[in-house]
């Protein structure tokens, strides 16, 4: 299984999950999500196929999410344009984010990775 991992190398989240890819032995290709921001196109595919609402992609905690305001825009704007904010900067984006063949992660949660990655047996 190849799966290309989006990470902001100082973000917590996103090193404790690359040691757990590594610790799994799971290959992966890592992608910074600032220097290689996602593009519209890429994340509305992403979004399509995770099942999940465009606004669960968004960085909630993030400091560029509250001083933009986002949060009050969000019930107004369409999951196109949500991707198209997204892809104006990486840090939008809650990490990390795992693309596999078959399946979207959004954010560090180990029983879901481990369910995606068929690791749950």
């Amino acid at each position: 299984m190849k799966i290309q991992f989006l990470e902001y190398p100082k973000c917590s989240t996103c090193r404790k999950a690359k040691k757990w890819l590594e610790t799994q032995e799971i290959p992966f290709k890592d992608r910074h999500i600032v220097e290689d921001n996602p593009t519209a196109a890429e994340l509305q595919e992403w979004i399509a196929r995770s099942g999940l609402p465009a606004k669960k992609f968004f960085n909630t905690s993030g400091k560029l999410y509250r001083e933009m305001g986002i949060k009050d825009r969000l019930a107004e704007m369409s999951e196109d344009e949500m991707a198209e904010l997204l892809a104006t900067d990486g840090m939008l984006i809650k990490r990390p984010l795992v693309i596999g063949e078959d399946f979207v992660l959004v954010g560090f949660k180990e029983d879901a990775w481990k369910q995606k990655m068929g690791l749950d047996k």
